[in-house]
């Protein structure tokens, strides 16, 4: 499947460089729409494979997929019923079973640590930040947790993070609760915690997701560029 084929609609969304002040040049972005997460899932690895190679550059792809769980490496299994609602994948990245589908914001950074000298820690946390920015820059205030991964408003999940790391590329990246139906939820424990999951709906009217993720990939690229710069 060729990568580089993906029709873009919207003229914010072609691909961009050097957005960010930096020796590094800020990776490409593209809008993909709604796609089926497979298909999604092969594209990233065929694209790592490229940019190992040095046949291609960095990328971040944003998209919502259709209804779909998945479940990490480890394979832990926090169903809360025995038959979901839609069909399980299961994949290469860390953290827990959770929830993709309509109305939940994708985005899938195709990232080299080893070219910006990055630990995985600390682009995982700078992955998290750049969601806080967007959030925040909407007038919801969000915050790490402690001692989970993701995105969080008021001990709520708002947005996802499920990484992996191949050979100096890290790949996969976050969701965020846009406006997806919270019934997909009620077939799994988030973490593994019980605790609840919240949406951007819930709290404002949301934009478009395509507007939303042109924002999230400059204030990705703003947070890429600060940690490329540091000594």
């Amino acid at each position: 499947m060729d990568v580089q084929s993906t029709a873009r609609q919207h003229p914010a969304m072609q691909p961009r460089e050097k957005t960010c002040a930096t020796n590094i040049s800020s990776p490409d972005f593209a809008w993909l729409g709604k796609q089926p997460y497979v298909n999604t899932w092969e594209r990233m690895q065929q694209q790592v494979q490229r940019i190992q190679q040095g046949a291609s550059g960095e990328i971040i792809w944003s998209c919502e997929h259709e209804p779909v769980y998945t479940t990490g490496r480890r394979g832990i299994d926090n169903r809360r019923q025995k038959n979901l609602p839609a069909t399980l994948i299961h994949t290469e990245r860390g953290g827990e079973t959770t929830y993709h589908g309509p109305g939940q914001l994708m985005l899938y950074p195709l990232i080299s640590l080893r070219s910006r000298k990055l630990g995985v820690r600390d682009y995982a946390y700078l992955l998290e930040q750049s969601c806080i920015d967007l959030l925040q820059m909407l007038g919801v205030d969000a915050k790490h947790h402690k001692n989970l991964p993701g995105v969080w408003k008021n001990n709520a999940k708002i947005a996802a993070l499920g990484l992996r790391v191949s050979h100096g590329i890290v790949w996969h990246g976050m969701a965020l609760n846009v406006s997806v139906q919270q019934k997909w939820f009620s077939a799994i424990n988030a973490c593994g915690t019980g605790l609840k999951t919240t949406r951007l709906s819930d709290h404002m009217q949301p934009p478009p997701l395509v507007e939303l993720a042109d924002q999230w990939y400059a204030l990705l690229c703003r947070r890429l560029s600060a940690a490329s710069e540091k000594p």
